[in-house]
């Protein structure tokens, strides 16, 4: 299913009064106020969610930075956010929906399957002149009913031998992979046998995903082919879900690895491969290459 909605589908149906709950999901690693930033401005009747402690357990370093939660606890914060079973549910932050994009795959996890993700994300809202809203909305609870299971998850021991029947694809910056940076975990480079693979990259200038035949292209050169299971991981689960989203939209199923690089790097018994993929030259030092997570860790 598209993970995707047009600002002009989600007028559509909020003037239709088709059910639809809107999710705010304002949060970067180093900025704590997403909520000020929901508060400043956010899509008229929009739920503000906490992506550090709603879409995430407690960090531990053996299970990584944003562990998922436990079913329960995430059901219950789905019926705070005033979550109905048959509702439409639309995702968004101000990135390019690099945050959101948690939210979006944790309710398709969960059976959900009316979630998706605002293209463009707010400013592609207020790009179309729409108004903004500048209070806290509190919804009246729902009664949403959540599972887990529905979308397929790797944990460390399938990560390590993924790539020798499938592919892996590291949704980092390319520095972060190459091992050349590490800002925040405890070992730098990445999972051997994997393969780079930047989320900015499913971008285009303006944060709005590229069209379907695009991101064909360009997941096709990293090596996805029909038959050929995949699997995203990331530094910490975030923005590797926003990589199963652009899949999604080109056509292709893939696996998250929830942990990611900040659980891997952990744990000192599995190994942690540097440099560029063979075959691939490094980069040109000064080169205009766009990253994925660059020195914001997700």
């Amino acid at each position: 299913m598209n993970p995707l909605m047009d600002v002009s589908r989600l007028r559509n149906l909020l003037a239709d009064g088709r059910r639809t709950v809107l999710l705010d999901v304002r949060w970067a690693l180093g900025d704590p106020h997403g909520r000020e930033h929901y508060l400043a401005g956010h899509l008229p009747g929009a739920v503000f969610v906490d992506l550090a402690t709603e879409l995430a357990a407690h960090a531990e370093p053996r299970r990584g930075r944003h562990p998922l939660p436990a079913p329960a606890d995430f059901q219950a914060a789905a019926r705070r956010w005033g979550i109905n079973d048959g509702d439409v549910v639309v995702a968004y932050d101000d990135t390019g929906n690099m945050a959101a994009a948690r939210a979006w795959w944790m309710l398709r996890h969960a059976g959900f399957a009316e979630a998706y993700l605002l293209d463009g994300g707010l400013a592609a809202w207020r790009a179309a002149d729409l108004p903004v809203e500048q209070v806290a909305v509190q919804p009246r609870p729902g009664n949403v009913t959540l599972a887990a299971g529905a979308l397929a998850v790797l944990d460390a021991a399938a990560a390590a031998t993924w790539a020798d029947g499938g592919l892996l694809l590291d949704a980092r910056a390319g520095e972060r992979y190459r091992g050349e940076v590490e800002p925040v975990d405890p070992r730098a480079g990445h999972i051997p046998g994997a393969v780079s693979a930047p989320t900015a990259e499913n971008l285009d200038s303006s944060g709005r995903f590229l069209p379907a035949s695009e991101l064909r292209a360009r997941f096709r050169d990293l090596g996805v082919r029909e038959g050929i299971p995949v699997a995203v991981y990331c530094g910490s689960g975030v923005t590797a879900a926003h990589q199963v989203a652009a899949l999604a939209a080109a056509g292709y199923e893939a696996a998250l690895y929830p942990g990611s690089f900040s659980e891997w790097s952990n744990h000192p018994d599995l190994p942690v491969a540097t440099g560029p993929e063979p075959g691939r030259p490094a980069p040109v030092p000064g080169g205009n290459a766009r990253g994925g997570e660059g020195s914001v860790a997700l």
